[in-house]
């Protein structure tokens, strides 16, 4: 019986690592998303500089994966999960601010 209780105290640990895992790595993905989107207006190669920044941002995402994941796919399911909800935390805390002004004089408001 405690044989049991140990194993599950350690599946757990090792899911709720994996979650956190995710967490970092959302957290990592879209700050440096932000941080590429904010430098493409002062960049000479936009087009350089996002197609690198990709590149780099999903091959430490994919390799990151595989490592947590250590063959086991509850703990991927785990770090993806970690994953979005950093995404969408993330995402509501970095947005376009809804009461700012955009070009054009509207307020994100379709004018037709």
């Amino acid at each position: 019986m405690t044989q049991m209780n140990d194993l599950s105290i350690i599946t757990i640990a090792l899911l709720a690592s994996a979650f956190a895992g995710g967490l970092a790595l959302g957290a990592l993905y879209i700050l440096a998303l932000w941080k590429t989107v904010n430098k493409l207006p002062d960049s000479s190669h936009p087009v350089r500089l996002m197609l690198g920044s990709f590149a780099l941002r999903i091959s430490v995402l994919l390799a990151a994966f595989y490592f947590i994941m250590g063959g086991h796919w509850e703990r991927l399911a785990m770090a993806f999960a970690g994953f979005f909800v950093m995404k969408i935390i993330l995402t509501r805390r970095l947005g376009i601010n809804k009461t700012a002004s955009l070009p054009g004089g509207t307020n994100g408001n379709c004018p037709y």
